[in-house]
């Protein structure tokens, strides 16, 4: 017997041992290059904003001036990163996000339904440290981390649980682009939770309103429209479908083409999204929105975590080795893309400066080859086999195939 927990005991002592070289050289990197993690500063500059009362949308910050680019209700909630200084805010920052890919990764496998051993845990936490859209999330000190767990957490749960919804709706008031998963609930006729998520929203939206009218009125009249970064839509930064059209057509302003092509997107994805089986359902919605919003950067593609996890309990491990590869190289960062060379890359170096879209074009092709249109909903699958031989025992109707149903 004491022989028995061998194995299992060595790969958690390896599986840790790796977690700590990961951290200890994500660390080292963070000190050498002396991370900035400018968008955590922003954050602190609009929580000074709101306690001090001053013009939230009015200012710069940081060597590359950025501007504020949150709802007035995800500034009332960054009120508390001006209590601490600087150096610590970024600690917190960075080990929250540490934090933050541990529960995502507990997340994606109850999402795909693969066993959340704690050796494999540990791994993927270590190995998913490394992936481009995390890395960055970690390097710039975002928030992306937290708003896919919130929308995970919640279409994960029970669809009878209370309060399904909730969590999405605030999400969505702390980054919009999360309300097109409220439209995936009513489409998908989860109409309960839907309308639960949007009253959330709505919510957050006037609690915002209450507090800062004049901030709430410009953002969701004007600044809400716009890209709202010094880094143009066009930088390699970018990876919606509006960065990829830019550079391939060697303009600052796509116009036309890039508004068909996100019309169309946007129709097919959800259009998709509604015939696709639970899983995959969330995935193409987050990927439509993705790819249609105006400026998409690399870190918001967070989602890879739960795309991985569905391919790999799919026993698609060849496609989530060749996904993760493409996530993991950075080809976006090697091609050249100082000042407006972004505009200027050959056809050969197009592919390598849009991973991100081309990914995402390719996702919603796979899911919408493989949808069964049976199944909007989740719920037990059923599988008629392929037989002319129709049963007529007293358990199965005469004309009836035997049914397998499957959870």
């Amino acid at each position: 017997m004491k022989y028995r927990n061998v194995t299992p005991r060595l790969l958690t002592a390896v599986s840790v041992g790796a977690l700590a070289l990961s951290l200890a050289a994500l660390i080292a990197l963070c000190v050498a290059q002396s991370i900035p993690v400018a968008d955590t500063l922003v954050y602190r500059v609009e929580g000074a904003a709101v306690a001090n009362g001053a013009d939230l949308y009015g200012f710069t910050v940081t060597e590359w001036p950025l501007p504020a680019t949150s709802p007035p209700f995800a500034a009332i909630l960054f009120v508390p990163t001006t209590w601490l200084p600087v150096p610590a805010l970024k600690v917190v920052f960075v080990a929250g996000n540490a934090i933050l890919l541990a529960l995502l990764v507990r997340l994606s496998c109850r999402f795909a339904g693969l066993p959340a051993r704690t050796p494999l845990v540990i791994s993927a936490i270590a190995a998913g440290l490394w992936l481009e859209p995390v890395f960055q999330t970690l390097l710039v000190g975002q928030l992306n981390l937290a708003l896919v767990c919130l929308v995970l957490w919640d279409l994960s749960r029970d669809e009878e649980a209370i309060g399904k919804g909730f969590a999405l709706g605030v999400a969505a008031g702390v980054k919009p682009t999360a309300a097109v998963f409220i439209v995936h609930l009513l489409i998908t006729g989860r109409v309960r939770a839907g309308l639960t998520a949007l009253a959330s929203f709505t919510g957050t939206v006037l609690l915002g309103a209450l507090v800062l009218p004049h901030a709430s009125a410009e953002f969701w009249t004007r600044r809400i429209f716009g890209t709202g970064r010094a880094d143009h839509a066009w930088t390699v930064g970018n990876q919606s479908l509006q960065g990829l059209f830019a550079r391939v057509l060697h303009t600052s302003e796509p116009g036309a083409a890039w508004a068909l092509a996100v019309a169309l997107t946007a129709v097919a994805g959800l259009w998709t999204a509604r015939r696709a089986t639970a899983e995959w359902g969330v995935l193409v919605t987050a990927t439509t929105a993705l790819l249609v919003s105006p400026v998409s950067p690399s870190h918001h593609w967070v989602w890879c975590l739960p795309l991985l996890a569905v391919l790999i309990a799919e026993g698609r491990t060849r496609t989530a080795a060749a996904v993760a590869a493409v996530l993991v190289v950075r080809t976006l960062r090697l091609v050249p893309h100082r000042d407006s060379l972004d505009l200027q890359l050959p056809w050969w170096q197009q592919p390598l400066a849009s991973p991100y879209p081309l990914l995402g074009l390719a996702l919603l092709a796979f899911a919408s080859w493989r949808t069964e249109p049976a199944l909007t909903l989740p719920g037990p699958r059923c599988e008629y086999p392929r037989t002319d031989d129709l049963s007529t025992s007293p358990e199965v109707p005469a004309g009836r195939p035997e049914v397998d149903c499957r959870p």
